[in-house]
């Protein structure tokens, strides 16, 4: 991973980052001259994980945090301006799945990804305000192709990931006049997350996603990364309330033409 110094003096959030696509996100924008926040529900796990971000130069503080609740939310915010000031960057990436018919799941099951996905991202987002540099605070959301295209077995995916799409877009028009941008970034099929091994759990369901894929691979974690180091970037000050797929051309359909309805 290349080091830059696009985001010195720069101080990001990143919500969900103990593993996966959300703490390669922090480790580029460690690795741009950033400080960064981390924080997650498990407190081994979290610090497991800013000892990570830390190795590219600056102390990482990694605080456990649940994104559902808000209270806990907004106390590891305010910590992060007490220690560096205005936030200039806020990911809010924390997720839950799991494949299941909708008869197959029960309704604490809908409300848990529900919760987590889009109760989580409100939260991290709305109690983020008061603590954002205005104007050029740059605020990314990460969700997922299920949020436009139906997906069998993914009912509460696809309805938390919706809601993430329109909130991201209903922000970006009430706080873009105050000078705060709000983005998300729609992963697809990504090498090596947890997401991919539940829902192309062998080898055989692993070649059918890449073979529908127009680049016939996954994408990587440093792909996203570098999508969201774009979207804090200055090239990005007019980018705004956009829904951005990193996904190979997944959402343009299969090679017969059929959005995929589904991963495995």
């Amino acid at each position: 991973m290349a080091q830059d110094t696009q985001l010195v003096g720069k101080t990001c959030f990143v919500a969900g980052a103990s593993s996966g696509i959300n703490l390669g996100i922090a480790k580029r924008f460690a690795a741009a001259g950033a400080n960064v926040v981390i924080i997650s529900r498990s407190e081994e796990k979290i610090a497991a994980a800013a000892q990570e971000v830390s190795a590219f130069g600056k102390p990482c503080i990694g605080i456990a945090a649940d994104v559902r609740d808000y209270a806990a939310v907004e106390a590891a915010l305010k910590r992060t301006h007490t220690e560096f000031g205005d936030i200039d960057i806020v990911l809010s990436g924390a997720a839950g799945n799991f494949v299941a018919p909708a008869l197959g799941m029960s309704a604490n099951g809908f409300k848990t990804v529900v919760d987590i996905d889009l109760i989580g991202t409100f939260n991290v987002l709305r109690a983020s305000f008061e603590f954002l540099r205005r104007p050029g605070a740059s605020l990314i959301s990460i969700t997922a192709g299920q949020g436009d295209r139906p997906s069998m077995f993914q009912a509460h995916v696809c309805a938390a990931k919706a809601g993430i799409n329109m909130l991201t877009k209903c922000l970006a028009l009430e706080w873009g006049p105050g000078g705060v941008r709000v983005n998300a970034v729609s992963p697809g099929p990504i090498a090596d997350t947890e997401g991919m091994a539940r829902l192309a759990s062998t080898p055989e369901a692993e070649e059918r996603v890449k073979s529908r894929n127009p680049m016939r691979r996954y994408g990587t974690k440093d792909e996203i990364a570098d999508m969201c180091l774009f979207l804090s970037s200055d090239q990005a000050k007019y980018v705004n309330g956009a829904i951005i797929p990193v996904d190979g051309g997944s959402g343009c359909g299969d090679a017969s033409g059929n959005a995929l309805a589904n991963y495995a």
